[in-house]
């Protein structure tokens, strides 16, 4: 049977809208790609972004521990130096103390010597260049307790202190003050500041 014109017509009809379709089917799958890929892009970015965020954080906050760390160990060691510097004062005030007072008990045994030596020139004495041969002897051991940090306490006439005078009378008297030292009896010293025998007095009332 042959084809007609109009088959012909027909069969090139279908032909072309099949054509068509297909065209429009793989433009349509091709646009539906590349908005897909877009989005993947598009994600992809953003995801980076938070990704740089978070990483850029986790540095500050690195960072930022570092300094802190940074700063405690200082402190330590501010803290460390503070405590080495005090211990070398106490140590230093502690031999400084030891040296000054290591010779206390010895000057409190030398105090009786020099009393009974005081005592022995006040009495009258026949022979004055022994009398005068003994001052001296005196004030050399005067001077040698003295260069060591011995020092008499002054109590004639003061005002009564008792952190350096020790009352053991109270008298009635017109020639000094009421609460002042009247009269000594027995001389009180300090070495290097620190008293080590309060004066012996006797205190107008």
């Amino acid at each position: 049977m042959k084809k007609t014109k109009n088959d012909n017509l027909n069969e090139n009809t279908k032909e072309t809208s099949k054509d068509v379709i297909d065209e429009t089917c793989r433009e349509s799958i091709a646009m539906d790609e590349k908005e897909k890929l877009n989005e993947e892009k598009q994600e992809n970015f953003e995801k980076g972004d938070s990704d740089g965020s978070s990483l850029d954080s986790d540095q500050k906050s690195a960072d930022t521990d570092m300094e802190n760390g940074g700063e405690d160990e200082n402190t330590k060691y501010m803290r460390l130096m503070a405590d080495f510097q005090n211990y070398k004062k106490r140590v230093e005030k502690q031999r400084s103390e030891t040296f000054a007072f290591a010779n206390e008990k010895i000057m409190l045994k030398l105090l009786d010597v020099l009393d009974n030596f005081e005592r022995g020139l006040e009495a009258d004495h026949e022979n004055e260049s022994f009398k005068e041969g003994m001052e001296m002897i005196l004030k050399q051991l005067k001077d040698v307790l003295l260069d060591n940090g011995l020092m008499e306490i002054e109590a004639e006439n003061m005002e009564f202190n008792p952190n350096i005078h020790n009352a053991v009378l109270m008298e009635d008297t017109d020639f000094v003050e009421s609460g002042k030292v009247s009269g000594v009896l027995q001389k009180g010293y300090s070495l290097n500041g620190k008293v080590i025998r309060p004066a012996m007095v006797k205190v107008a009332k």
